[in-house]
């Protein structure tokens, strides 16, 4: 866990009760992947997706399709070869494949401008980065666990809130993120990750444009640049 949120146990058992089940599936599925965005799964987690039942109606939708196709990855790789994998396309000699950050996408340099607008909003929402966490805010992992927090946890916000801040900080990216990560080299079992969380990301798009008419209105995904050959230049801190 790469953020926290002050709050008091009164004000979890409380929202615990309340939370919708839908948010709650929601939640979850934004941990699930802030999770495995976060590092690679251990045993347990692997059983856990074993376990996953999507349904006898999840090919009829491009997110159940992706949530067996995530239990079926998890079948068919050994926790150390999906670490090697994330290895590969995380961290790598100097850096990896891919580079999992907003200002990256956004701007095609490091610790950019978004990444000091994140850092304003999460400080008026409550959040700070865990003590000895060295990895910035816009990382992908640590933005699907502010979502799940603000969805169905300790800092649980209404639905205006929480399409404000996907729409200002996750949607213009994320979704190319994991279509990058279909794409890339070394991804085998994360291949499916990124079909599970393309797929999640479009229906949160979707349902916030119902639920939430005109936030989403002014979000622009981001365009194709030359990330390849560009060096991993750090121009904010």
């Amino acid at each position: 866990m790469s953020m926290e949120a002050a709050g008091t146990a009164e004000s979890t058992v409380a929202s615990a009760a309340a939370v919708d089940p839908v948010d709650r599936i929601r939640a979850n599925t934004y941990s699930l992947l802030g999770n495995l965005l976060a590092a690679a799964p251990d045993q347990p987690t692997l059983d856990l997706l074993k376990s996953i039942d999507a349904g006898a109606e999840a090919g009829d939708t491009l997110l159940g399709a992706a949530w067996q196709m995530l239990q079926i990855a998890a079948t068919r790789g050994s926790v150390t070869e999906i670490d090697d994998e994330y290895h590969e396309l995380f961290i790598g000699i100097g850096r990896g494949e891919l580079l999992p950050y907003g200002s990256w996408y956004v701007t095609g340099f490091l610790m950019e401008q978004p990444l000091a607008t994140l850092r304003g909003d999460l400080a008026r929402m409550g959040f700070q980065r865990q003590q000895g966490v060295c990895e910035p805010e816009d990382h992908a992992a640590a933005l699907c666990e502010v979502m799940g927090l603000i969805v169905a946890g300790d800092a649980a916000v209404p639905l205006a809130q929480q399409a404000a801040f996907f729409a200002a900080h996750m949607a213009p990216w994320m979704g190319r993120l994991f279509r990058d990560l279909q794409q890339a080299r070394s991804a085998r079992f994360y291949r499916a990750l990124g079909q599970l969380g393309e797929q999640f990301i479009d229906v949160e798009i979707q349902a916030f444009r119902m639920a939430a008419p005109g936030t989403m209105e002014a979000v622009r995904p981001v365009k194709m640049v030359d990330r390849e050959n560009r060096s991993a230049e750090t121009r904010f801190e």
